[in-house]
């Protein structure tokens, strides 16, 4: 049975599914599940039970909490065994703690939702926010006011309520719904009347909805309320508001690029004037706004942000701060979808930092910190190889978890993911990480991870030739990056385009259009390690998926048949070596191609192991290297089920299965 508990109102527990209350007994019983739900899963200690519970102690209080805790247990766990350890309310060192999940408290719910509302576009933050606001059944933690941590904790959420309310109005007056925001700020203001944002939203909605009249009428009321209560002017917000209406500004007309550059431009400069210049939270600030320029700042945003990051870093290590130091390194949680690094010079460097940062941390606290800090090394050092990078995945990822903080472990499983490339044939465990970050990021509203588990699950189902379930989350990640302003998805969605061509249905020709078209799209991204060799890389393994040479026409002549695709440019780039020997071996070297297979490495551990070593294999078969197939055999293996190359999203060189089938008759062939 799974509990959910609800704070927003009296004290309540119900079971999942039926939504059957469970019965708590008296309020004491209340009183003690009400304060293990403010430790937030930590653990209260009994003396402490004890003195919250009690103004005055009675003698056998410990015993009366254990009772009270029993009975609890009961409850919750009804159809828990005699004497066999409880899941949910647990008794470790000197207490109890409540492991209540978070999305099974209320409270826990609503908090996660108002912030990340802040984060969303108008219409989804509505939207969000009014489920929120739709959890209050009456006053926060009710009929326990009297005990100070529950009033304490009382006033904190009903400030966040107010909050709520007002940023739902907002957002509502950004979607020209004035007469409804209106509405409800009237009923908020006549409970509220201290609050000068409320007085301004009101004002503002009704001037939106053509009633200029009382627009100023509330403003006096606001006026006269302060003045006479508080003994205090409205605020700058108030009267600037009131001048605006009288002189009908145009800022106060909804929406518009205006609008936005102008709130941007009051921001920056109160930042500027209201934070020292020489103040460290600067240098936090920097790199939150480092994340945004490197997810929404199209092709320049990305160098830059990167360029940048390296200078924060590198001066918040001259103040010889660790616990500062690695805040901002872990600050900079962008996601990474692609294996490849561009800039390794610059990685090495943070990974470099971030070691020294970790080190240099106390020994005890800062779980959070430190799996942000070995979550940036594992994504730092994709592709490398080493254990390091897997190792601190690993650790990461168990800090995350237990932590319970979602956009840790979202980080976390982008860690995981950029270090699932230890041989082949690995797509289904990339597809279940994809899945949870999908699953995680739309419960907690985290857009960006979502878009990231959605391009995993793209590559991971194409991979495994399964398009319909690729299909689906390109829409979806197309979508969202229309929705929150992500230009650079774009270029992983027409590739995959490319691809679905290639893999299932275009012809040669269309094939060879589509990539061409979306390396178009590579120029200027900002994304080097991605855009380097990948298009004559992807008509390599076209020409090879059709069994055509690397070079020239198609097996018919020079000029090859109708649909035989263009070489393309001849710079490999990184993968150079890869494709080398086919290239020589079109070119009729068959020494030289022979000489170079005997001197190709293992291909880096990445999206694209499978389709470098099918190049590989081809060379190996058709010059005979009964080592170079064998290797090829012994590393494509694992992934006899999946498409070559498939599984970067971007190109394939055809089924895996086939390149093994070649392997096997020639090696059956070859001399040993």
């Amino acid at each position: 049975m799974r509990v959910s508990f609800g704070v927003l109102g009296p004290v309540t527990a119900w079971e999942d599914g039926t939504g059957d209350a469970l019965a708590l007994k008296g309020p004491r019983h209340r009183a003690v599940l009400a304060r293990l739900l403010v430790a937030r899963r930590r653990v209260v200690p009994v003396t402490r039970l004890v003195e919250d519970l009690w103004a005055e102690p009675p003698a056998d209080a410990v015993g009366a909490v254990r009772t009270f805790v029993a009975a609890l247990r009961r409850a919750l766990e009804p159809e828990r065994p005699p004497r066999s350890p409880a899941r949910l309310l647990v008794t470790e060192g000197p207490g109890y703690a409540l492991r209540a999940a978070p999305e099974t408290v209320d409270a826990w719910c609503f908090e996660q939702a108002v912030a990340a509302a802040a984060a969303l576009p108008p219409g989804d933050a509505a939207e969000r926010l009014a489920r929120a606001l739709d959890r209050w059944r009456g006053p926060a933690y009710a009929g326990l006011s009297g005990h100070p941590w529950a009033r304490a904790e009382r006033s904190r959420l009903t400030e966040l309520r107010l909050h709520a309310v007002e940023r739902l109005a907002e957002a509502r007056l950004s979607l020209g719904l004035a007469a409804e925001a209106a509405a409800d700020l009237d009923a908020h203001t006549a409970g509220h009347p201290w609050r000068e944002d409320a007085w301004r939203l009101l004002a503002l909605a009704l001037y939106r909805s053509g009633r200029q009249g009382d627009a100023l009428a509330v403003l006096r009321r606001a006026r006269t309320l302060l003045a006479e209560e508080l003994g205090v002017d409205p605020g700058p917000g108030l009267r600037a508001l009131e001048a605006d209406i009288l002189h009908h500004a145009d800022r106060l007309d909804p929406g518009g690029g205006g609008a936005a550059e102008r709130v941007w431009e009051r921001a920056a400069a109160a930042y500027d004037r209201a934070v020292p210049a020489g103040a460290r939270v600067r240098l936090e600030s920097t790199v939150a706004l480092l994340r945004g320029l490197a997810v929404t700042g199209g092709g320049g945003g990305l160098p830059a942000a990167r360029r940048h990051r390296v200078a924060a870093i590198e001066a918040a290590e001259e103040l010889g701060d660790p616990e500062l130091t690695a805040r901002v390194i872990g600050a900079y949680d962008v996601p990474a979808v692609w294996t490849r690094l561009d800039d390794p010079e610059q990685a090495a460097r943070v990974v470099a930092a971030a070691e020294r940062a970790l080190a240099a941390l106390p020994a005890t606290g800062h779980a959070a910190a430190r799996a942000r800090l070995l979550a940036t090394i594992a994504l730092e050092s994709r592709g490398t190889g080493g254990a390091r990078g897997p190792q601190a995945a690993r650790q990461a990822e168990e800090l995350a978890r237990r932590l319970d903080d979602p956009a840790l472990l979202a980080f976390a499983l982008n860690a995981v993911f950029m270090q699932t490339f230890d041989r082949a044939g690995l797509a289904p465990r990339r597809d279940a990480v994809g899945a949870e970050l999908v699953t995680l990021s739309a419960r907690h509203g985290l857009v960006t991870y979502e878009v990231l588990g959605r391009l995993v699950r793209l590559q991971a189902r194409g991979a495994l030739a399964d398009f319909a379930g690729a299909d689906h989350h390109a829409a979806a990640a197309d979508r969202l990056a229309g929705r929150h302003e992500l230009p650079l998805v774009g270029v992983f969605t027409r590739w995959y385009g490319a691809l679905r061509l290639a893999a299932a249905g275009g012809t040669v020709r269309q094939a060879e259009a589509a990539y061409r078209d979306a390396a178009a799209t590579l120029a200027g991204c900002g994304m080097p390690g991605l855009e380097q060799g990948l298009l004559p890389l992807a008509l390599l393994c076209l020409r090879v998926q059709h069994g055509l040479p690397a070079r020239g026409g198609g097996p018919s002549g020079p000029s090859g048949p109708d649909d035989a695709p263009d070489s393309g440019p001849d710079d490999f780039g990184p993968y150079a070596p890869w494709a080398r020997p086919l290239v020589l071996l079109a070119e009729g070297d068959r020494a030289a191609a022979a000489a170079a297979l005997r001197e190709v490495p293992d291909p880096p551990r990445g999206l694209l192991l499978e389709a470098l070593w099918c190049l590989v294999a081809r060379a190996a078969v058709a010059l005979g290297d009964r080592a170079a197939m064998e290797r090829a055999r012994d590393a494509l293996a694992p992934a006899a089920a999946e498409l070559a190359g498939a599984g970067s999203g971007l190109l394939t060189a055809g089924p895996v299965a086939g390149f093994l089938a070649e392997l096997a008759a020639a090696l059956r062939r070859a001399p040993r």
